[in-house]
């Protein structure tokens, strides 16, 4: 499709440029409905269309999908008027639309958001936000620049268990954060096979699919779900489901990035075509603690499995999309008294040392279980839509995710190069290293690179 003169005449300057990309879009009061355009009806796009039919103020007026099979099921899902389009732009030139969702592969995410932006449209992008570090902060730029709302949908901080979690961490239940641990368990064996290429399905548009990403001939494992095991559209589990605990991460305990990060592991056990690692161990280094990451992707122990974990002299903090649990230390333990002896031997050595004093607990034990994985993505879509009306910063703001993303990128670069990485948090670089900081940007095919260029990026 040629880049249409209309919008791209905002975008690339001129005359009409000095009228801001939002005054294509009408003012919302607290009133107002919103339409609402679902760009990629998969899994999780499906998921959304029926949260944001339940919010009474939000009317879902048009989707978009390079699959037709999925696209006339969205349509019909939306019902009424709605309208279907196999390009996304179509849907962004469409005035009904007010916001927009984005539930394409991990590929699409940045470049659909910018043009979105561009479009005066808000938007809800889900996670992984980027394939590669600098996308983000191009998107955070054009967001500003047209003064846009976007929602990246890492849906727990929506969770009022989680936002307990954060409140109790603030308020030094643990005391000072030592160590975090997040873990992933999927046991996907044998994997998924080692298909030939072939001719695409006629009802998928196989070169708009691939969008800016290399070219490659159809293979029935590179597209719809299982593009996440394959570099050129994903960064794997670590950004897939590692992404979500580290925003927990960040948005409680303040931090915007790590100052370093290692990585080792590989695609280990599955036996298929894949290219992401189906076992990966992270170590990521922030002023005052460590988190790592633990993701095995051929191991039966998910059942064990807890995603977050945080650890402080005052106790150990856990977190599922379902539960917090809370289980406080000792505030004496006679086995630690320093300096502490027992018939001359040191504690620690053979002589067992008395312990019938007061047990003392830095804090009550907390148990909730409170949490709920649905009413989680609900409360998101619904921040959004209450954001697209106030025009304040939602709970899961770009900014946050770009940062969020940049760190599970560096985690991926450190695996693939073979070593430690440096992260300056402020430069948004790698110190000293050349060869990876190359890494931090790739290229767009054409000819999605000429909408970049219009964005005035590149």
């Amino acid at each position: 499709m040629p880049l249409h003169v209309d919008r791209r005449t905002f975008i690339q300057g001129g005359v009409a440029a000095t009228i801001s990309a939002a005054s294509w879009n009408r003012v919302l009061g607290a009133n107002d409905r919103i339409g609402v355009g679902f760009i990629g009806y998969g899994l999780i796009g499906k998921r959304h269309v029926l949260d944001f039919q339940e919010q009474s103020d939000a009317d879902c007026v048009a989707v978009a999908e390079a699959h037709a099979g999925r696209m006339e099921e969205g349509r019909q899902m939306l019902g009424g008027t709605a309208r279907a389009y196999r390009d996304f732009r179509s849907l962004l030139d469409d005035n009904r639309v007010d916001a927009v969702v984005i539930s394409t592969p991990d590929h699409w995410h940045a470049l659909q958001t910018m043009l979105a932006c561009a479009a005066g449209k808000d938007v809800y992008v889900e996670k992984p936000l980027t394939l590669f570090v600098r996308e983000g902060r191009w998107m955070v730029d054009v967001a500003k620049r047209h003064q846009r709302v976007v929602t990246v949908g890492t849906q727990q901080r929506s969770g009022a268990h989680y936002a307990r979690a954060r409140r109790l961490l603030e308020e030094g239940a643990l005391g000072k954060i030592s160590s975090v641990r997040m873990s992933a368990a999927r046991n996907i064996m044998p994997g998924y096979g080692r298909p030939a290429d072939s001719p695409p399905p006629v009802d998928l548009d196989w070169d708009t699919w691939q969008g800016p990403a290399p070219l490659h001939p159809y293979n029935p494992n590179r597209a719809i779900y299982h593009f996440r095991w394959f570099w050129d559209y994903s960064g794997g589990q670590m950004t897939n489901l590692g992404a979500h605990a580290l925003d927990i991460v960040h948005w409680a305990l303040g931090v915007d990035g790590p100052t370093a990060v290692s990585s080792s592991g590989g695609r280990f056990s599955l036996q298929d075509n894949g290219e992401t690692p189906d076992t990966q161990e992270v170590m990521f280094e922030y002023p005052g603690f460590i988190a790592t990451w633990s993701h095995r992707g051929a191991c039966g122990s998910s059942t064990e499995s807890i995603p977050l974990e945080f650890f402080g002299p005052r106790g150990r903090l856990a977190l599922t999309r379902s539960s917090l649990v809370l289980t406080p230390d000792r505030k004496v333990i006679p086995v630690n008294t320093v300096p502490q002896f027992t018939d001359a031997h040191p504690v620690g050595g053979p002589q067992r040392v008395p312990d019938d004093g007061p047990r003392e607990y830095w804090a009550d034990a907390i148990e909730d279980k409170t949490g709920n994985a649905r009413q989680q993505l609900k409360e998101h879509v619904r921040n959004f839509l209450d954001c697209v009306k106030s025009r304040q910063q939602p709970v899961s703001d770009l900014e946050s995710g770009h940062r969020v993303a940049t760190a599970c990128h560096l985690a991926n670069l450190s695996l693939r190069l073979g070593r430690k990485l440096k992260w300056d948090s402020a430069r948004e670089e790698i110190p000293d290293d050349a060869e990876a900081n190359r890494q931090l940007v790739r290229p767009y095919r054409a000819p999605w690179d000429r909408e970049l260029r219009a964005l005035g990026i590149g």
